[in-house]
């Protein structure tokens, strides 16, 4: 949730959870070469606004993972067209595989873009976060717009692998401030007094300072990398990336280690709602 208005509308923490069932699942790619689970639940909110994305596909040939965590704002609409579209919008690229990195960021940007023609109907804004990862051979490339968080083990350690984009961070105040616009407080630090990441699809009201642009990290999946954690800020504010990393470590099915982060989150606390994908990797070679 990143709009002021979302953030005086939360239900009491004091009540009880909306009745929404979570939801969870997994799968196994059929190269065996990595399995997934997710979890999500609508925690304390009153609806639920948090989208994901669990694909294995054949792309010319080559097995490719392709997993996403969406945090809408100002209602479902964009997190919703995000993931409907994004991957799909990937997998067509015509240098997907030759040049992943390139495709991912212009995708972002074409989805986006066709995201606001869609939003000519709208009086209300709406916007979306989008953290991904993308397993493309051995090679893991993980993009993100907004305040959902990427965090991988690697050699036993917690390794962020995104960074979180909040108004707050220098270079982003810069950015904004650069395109003709303000940061300022209002509870949490907002972009123009509104909107409380600095980076998403959709927030067409904002857009000249709110971008799709993600930030693109690369790890090779090795006998160092052991798993990935990718979840919106419900599970981020509550729960530590040290944490989450030694939570998981022991649980070997991912699809209980993403239920076990979610229901951890909801008992600390967390206000907003809790998606999480975690990727585990099956080692073959040694560190």
């Amino acid at each position: 949730m990143a709009y002021l208005d979302s953030v005086i509308s939360r239900v009491n923490p004091n009540q009880p959870s909306s009745g929404v069932s979570p939801v969870t699942g997994g799968g196994l790619s059929k190269d065996s070469k990595f399995n997934y689970g997710y979890a999500s639940s609508t925690g304390r909110r009153s609806s639920m606004e948090d989208y994901h994305e669990t694909r294995i596909q054949d792309v010319d040939g080559e097995m490719v993972g392709l997993f996403g965590v969406f945090d809408g704002h100002g209602g479902t609409r964009a997190a919703e067209y995000v993931k409907r579209n994004l991957f799909t919008n990937l997998i067509k690229h015509p240098k997907f595989v030759s040049d992943t990195k390139s495709a991912i960021s212009e995708s972002y940007t074409y989805t986006d873009s066709e995201l606001m023609k869609s939003e000519t109907n709208h009086t209300r804004d709406a916007g979306s976060t989008a953290c991904t990862a993308i397993l493309v051979g051995n090679r893991l490339l993980v993009a993100n717009v907004g305040d959902s968080r990427a965090v991988v083990c690697k050699n036993g350690k917690a390794v962020a692998v995104s960074r979180d984009h909040k108004p707050d961070r220098s270079d982003e105040r810069k950015r904004i401030q650069d395109a003709g616009g303000f940061v300022m407080w209002a509870g949490t630090w907002r972009v123009g007094g509104i909107l409380a990441v600095s980076r998403a699809f959709g927030d067409k009201l904002l857009k000249r300072f709110v971008v799709a642009d993600p930030e693109i990290e690369e790890e090779e999946v090795d006998g160092c990398l052991e798993f990935l954690v990718l979840g919106s800020d419900g599970l981020w504010d509550v729960v530590s990336n040290e944490e989450a990393v030694e939570m998981v470590k022991p649980v070997s099915s991912p699809e209980e280690a993403a239920e076990m982060l979610m229901q951890e989150a909801l008992k600390r606390g967390s206000a907003d709602n809790v998606t999480v994908v975690v990727v585990r990797f099956f080692k073959s070679t040694s560190c």
